[in-house]
């Protein structure tokens, strides 16, 4: 590869924070973003899995660390915020991931549950983006990299709330868009298809359910957490500079089907 190309991929130098890394298309992304040459700071709830991918992202060669916090909690996500920039400086890449996802019909949707999704999906993302976007402003560089879904755009059985949710990070990604892009940080969400995950084992294990939603992309198949590892790294990196406010659908064409 022409080394131009290696510069322009490159996350050297840079330190990501990527919330929901325990497992799944976050762990997959951190993965990408630290093979690209970010030192990687894994937040999710268990601190056993936590430990457990550090230690093999740095058997990789790549430099990781951990925090372990439940993002549903605000006092938490302000300790993630205070202990990531004491304990590793200045945080280039924001990536939050981290998705909690209640599935009874929507008329069966308690206010309770409905607050938890609320927290984790969109309030911690809010607010660890007012931690750390207005460094990245000053600083004339930064990413911030919002997990959606397809769900922001169109119902999905018994799953409602969560697309309540994700569609209010789409809103808040182009809202921290125009607030920071102007200095330097481009702020992008990912809106994944119907991908194998913890989140999804429910919906997997209903009969025919994957087939039938395989069938209904363009592509033939459902999401791998490997197709998240490219888009992970062009956001993350100078590749994405005039790249800001968009949800990019990677869904095999679901979302347009």
């Amino acid at each position: 590869m022409h080394p131009a190309l290696d510069r322009l991929f490159s996350c050297s130098g840079r330190t990501a924070l990527i919330t929901g890394s325990s497992s799944g298309i976050g762990l997959s992304m951190a993965e990408a973003i630290g093979r690209a040459g970010a030192r990687v700071i894994l937040v999710a709830r268990q601190a056993e899995l936590l430990a457990q991918n550090a230690e093999r992202l740095r058997a990789d060669g790549v430099q990781a660390g951990w925090i372990a916090a439940d993002l549903s909690d605000r006092a938490q996500v302000q300790r993630v915020a205070e202990q990531a920039a004491a304990e590793h400086g200045d945080i280039d890449i924001l990536l939050h991931s981290a998705g909690l996802n209640l599935r009874p019909p929507l008329g069966e949707l308690g206010v309770e549950d409905y607050d938890r999704m609320m927290a984790v999906n969109v309030h911690a993302a809010f607010l660890l983006g007012q931690a750390f976007g207005p460094a990245m402003a000053e600083r004339g560089w930064g990413r911030i990299i919002n997990i959606a879904s397809q769900q922001a755009v169109r119902a999905f059985g018994n799953s409602g709330g969560y697309g309540v949710t994700k569609a209010a990070v789409t809103g808040l990604t182009r809202s921290q868009a125009e607030a920071w892009s102007s200095r330097g940080v481009c702020c992008n969400a990912v809106g994944p298809g119907f991908v194998r995950t913890p989140l999804t084992a429910e919906a997997f294990a209903i009969p025919g359910r994957a087939e039938a939603l395989a069938a209904r992309t363009q592509i033939g198949r459902n999401g791998e957490l490997d197709d998240y590892a490219g888009v992970a790294v062009w956001l993350a990196s100078d590749a994405s500079a005039y790249v800001t406010g968009q949800t990019i659908f990677v869904d095999g064409g679901f979302s347009v089907a």
